[in-house]
């Protein structure tokens, strides 16, 4: 094993003994498990649940372990039984422009040639003989 090699293992504090193989150029090493532990966003204490409230129009969300929520849900308590429950507005999707009425293409064509405008026979209208159209209806 190389020097920078070991350096790497002890930089990352993997074990210098680690053991690993040379496979087809390719190093394989032991997996690694990672654990997640939610802590208390007030008091740091671990077992932690995500908890979302609303006030004015924005959504909240803290990590409060039971001791927290519980002083959360006692202090809430009297304006929640005082308020009325909404649904939540879910945000339009989209590219956010407004769907297009359904208009008649072959219509507006048979307009564009009465008004001697050039207009293909398929395809895409232009947006200038659309707002004509429009205009003049």
């Amino acid at each position: 094993m190389s020097d920078g090699f070991v350096a790497t293992l002890e930089r990352h504090r993997l074990p210098a003994n680690l053991d690993t193989r040379r496979i087809e150029g390719t190093i394989k090493a032991m997996a690694s498990i990672v654990s997640v532990v939610v802590t208390d966003d007030i008091d740091g204490s671990e077992g932690a649940e995500t908890v979302t409230f609303g006030v004015d129009g924005t959504t909240y969300e803290i990590d409060l372990g039971e001791r927290n929520r519980a002083k959360l849900a006692a202090a809430m308590a009297p304006y929640i039984g005082a308020g009325r429950k909404v649904s939540l507005r879910r945000p339009r999707t989209g590219t956010g422009r407004q769907a297009a009425a359904r208009v008649d293409r072959a219509e507006i064509r048979a307009w564009a040639k009465e008004q001697g405008l050039q207009v293909s026979k398929r395809g895409r209208i232009s947006a200038e003989i659309m707002q004509q159209y429009e205009a003049a209806h």
